[in-house]
């Protein structure tokens, strides 16, 4: 089915194509197939290969595998349950997704069913299948995913453009930015320059350049109305990572051109935009470039950060990097939790100084406003923090980025999916409780996993995420490598210089901090490793073959050890996994008096299943003398370490919202603390991660 190209798509298009026909003629339509070899294959997640403003550079695709312990466990999930499901959900008569494909093209009867956005969910989908492909080589995997990309190929239209719904439902293109056609998009553009860096293939890689060539033809001419369309912008990132495989530098041009169009056109009521979604929701009231907050919807935020990072990196644009490294200090050290969750509510408002007020959907609230109960949270804002904060750490070299990487990976990310791979969370609270809310019509909150979310953005997201994670492990610097995250692997990369270096990453971490890397191959010239000391492991230690590295050790920085390795070096580091408690800013009333518990990069919580019967969470206190013991649990959970400890119970039943304060009875009960990301694995149950403490 071919969509009717309506008034205002061909007043827009044909104003771009009149203003760019110069340059057309002097650039033929490029046939595809002649020149696929001259495109790049190499080159990591995203390829930093030719990135000449980074001070760490990506792996390869594949370069890094986990191979035991808590990440190797993870991806064995993802490999063998999480991702194989989710292809039949967005496959079957629930998902919708490649049935929508087949109606568009001509394949299938009937109208477009799901979220308009849900292209780009697909995309992000056969994304993870391609990760998983890249280490397993299994090509029933290909095999599937060649009949998609034919199916795709006959939905897309002859100029280029693709969104199923837009399309089956014969709607104008660029007509409101509620359909999500640039985000879609995006998401193809990604997707496809990861399946030719993994296949070699350029059936995906086509699709995706005639596509944006079609998107270039349109957003070249920087038309006002179509300013309005930057809702989530993840086509950004996908531009640059298309030019990155293309080397074309109208895709690099393009991602500038949505970057610069923030906040630059009047935010006031337009038929284009939904009344709720302006200024400040879509990052619209501040020009990127002088924004010094983190405001707005928290996923489109990130994604439109992350693009940026991107641009930085292939421009070298000061301008750029220090409004992100403003914006970053705004997000993580005033509004982001323990967890390294994002979007602390789900409807709120945001004031500008000049007194404007916009409603902001799932989104950051003012700063140090961190409710607990009715946190937000959503799984895809705290993934696009992680990918935010890859590409800081790869711009600036800052182990602080991937500390909160790490925080992310282990705890607000990871809680998003169960311990077997099948059900799923979208908002993440820090407390939940029988009673209060009423989820019964919600769209996206939950009070425990789900098979199926009908918003189903954040399940693929994670499972890319956790497909991809090796390629997080290690970054490559001038003259070596950084440890970016801990976790049995092993890597074999070509450093910078062109030099080949291969070593093995032995640990139980994060339940143990003993980790021991041994050198394999290496060259013979000196180089460094450096190794990430997160900021909580005070008191690490690092030995070379026995023997003290001799260097200085400070938590939140890399550790630096450079000298001429040789194979079968062995490098041990000793992590202290102290147990602590953590206390909030006395600016967030929502903890003041509160702690929660925390070991190396785990958060923890308390649950029901965990106390004694009929005990409502809110009944727990925590003295600030307990003894907190750590307990390994190998088949529990999927193999965690819980937190034993003494806790006390409130044990008056009060009534009355405000009543007279009356010295209160303790029961004090052993009980244990479960990682935040395990928590709902035991039927549905109250949770929270902050506990009232008791000063004794």
């Amino acid at each position: 089915m071919k969509t009717r190209l309506k008034t205002l798509a061909i007043a827009l298009t044909g104003i771009a194509i009149i203003a760019s026909c110069d340059k057309k003629k002097e650039e033929p339509q490029k046939d595809l197939k002649a020149v696929a070899t001259n495109y790049d294959r190499s080159g990591g997640i995203v390829n930093h290969n030719d990135s000449k403003y980074l001070k760490l550079k990506s792996i390869e695709i594949g370069d890094c595998k986990w191979t035991e312990g808590f990440w190797a466990d993870k991806h064995k999930m993802a490999e063998e349950t999480m991702i194989p499901h989710m292809g039949t959900i967005f496959k079957g008569d629930i998902g919708f997704a490649y049935d929508n494909f087949k109606k568009a093209a001509g394949l299938m009867e009937g109208g477009p069913l799901g979220k308009y956005w849900h292209d780009g969910d697909f995309y992000k989908w056969m994304e993870s299948t391609m990760y998983l492909y890249a280490e397993n080589g299994d090509e029933k995997l290909m095999d599937d995913l060649d009949e998609i990309i034919d199916v795709i190929g006959k939905a897309q239209e002859d100029d280029g453009y693709l969104d199923t719904h837009v399309q089956l439902l014969g709607i104008d293109r660029w007509s409101n930015m509620h359909y999500h056609e640039l985000y879609n998009v995006g998401h193809l553009y990604t997707s496809a320059s990861i399946h030719y860096r993994v296949t070699g293939k350029t059936n995906f890689l086509e699709i995706a350049i005639k596509n944006a060539d079609y998107l270039y033809s349109v957003f070249e001419s920087r038309d006002p109305e179509l300013a309005r369309m930057g809702f989530n912008p993840s086509q950004i990132m996908g531009l640059v990572e298309l030019y990155r495989t293309t080397k074309d530098k109208k895709y690099l041009e393009l991602a500038d051109i949505f970057v610069t169009m923030r906040g630059s056109v009047p935010m006031d009521q337009h038929p284009t935009v939904n009344p709720n979604f302006l200024g400040d929701h879509n990052q619209m009231r501040t020009p990127l470039r002088k924004e010094t907050e983190a405001k707005g919807h928290a996923v489109l935020a990130n994604y439109l950060w992350s693009g940026a990072a991107d641009l930085y990196a292939e421009t070298g644009e000061d301008s750029l990097i220090t409004a992100l490294e403003k914006i970053w200090d705004s997000a993580v050290n005033r509004k982001m939790y323990l967890t390294g969750a994002q979007g602390q509510t789900h409807h709120g408002a945001s004031q500008s100084p000049a007194g404007r007020t916009d409603m902001v959907h799932e989104a950051f609230q003012d700063d140090y406003l961190m409710p607990n109960k009715t946190a937000y949270n959503e799984t895809c804002a705290n993934i696009s923090n992680a990918m935010f904060n890859y590409r800081l750490l790869s711009a600036k070299g800052d182990s602080k980025y991937a500390d909160v990487m790490e925080l992310v990976m282990y705890n607000s990310a990871l809680v998003g999916i169960s311990i077997e791979g099948k059900d799923y969370f979208y908002s993440n609270p820090l407390r939940m409780l029988d009673g209060g809310i009423d989820y019964t019509h919600a769209t996206t909150e939950r009070r425990h996993r789900v098979p199926y979310i009908p918003v189903f953005c954040c399940p693929p997201n994670l499972a890319r995420t956790i497909a991809k994670s090796a390629g997080w492990a290690y970054s490559k610097s001038t003259n070596g490598i950084a440890v970016n995250l801990y976790g049995g692997n092993q890597l074999e990369t070509t450093l910078l210089d062109g030099s080949k270096l291969k070593l093995n990453q032995k640990t139980q971490y994060p339940w143990d901090g003993a980790v021991e890397f041994t050198i394999e191959e290496c060259k013979s010239t000196p180089f460094e490793i450096l190794f990430r000391i997160p900021e909580w492991a005070a008191g690490t230690t690092i030995k070379i073959n026995g023997e003290d590295a001799g260097i200085s050790i400070t938590p939140k920085t890399f550790a630096k050890v450079e000298r001429q390795w040789k194979k079968g070096d062995v490098v041990s580091m000793d992590i202290p996994m102290d147990i602590s408690f953590v206390e909030g800013d006395p600016r967030i009333e929502e903890t003041r008096n509160q702690v929660a518990v925390k070991r190396g990069p785990i958060v923890y919580c308390i649950e029901s299943p965990d106390l004694p019967e009929n005990t409502s969470i809110l009944d727990v206190y925590i003295s600030q003398g307990t003894k907190l013991t750590p307990n390994h649990k190998p088949d529990f959970l999927g193999g965690v370490t819980m937190i034993d400890a003494d806790i006390m119970l409130r044990t008056q039943n009060e009534e009355g919202m405000y009543r007279k304060l009356e010295t209160p009875s303790w029961k004090k009960v052993k009980s244990s603390f479960v990682p935040y990301y395990a928590w709902s694995n035991r039927g549905e149950a109250e949770m929270t991660v902050f506990m009232p403490i008791v000063w004794e």
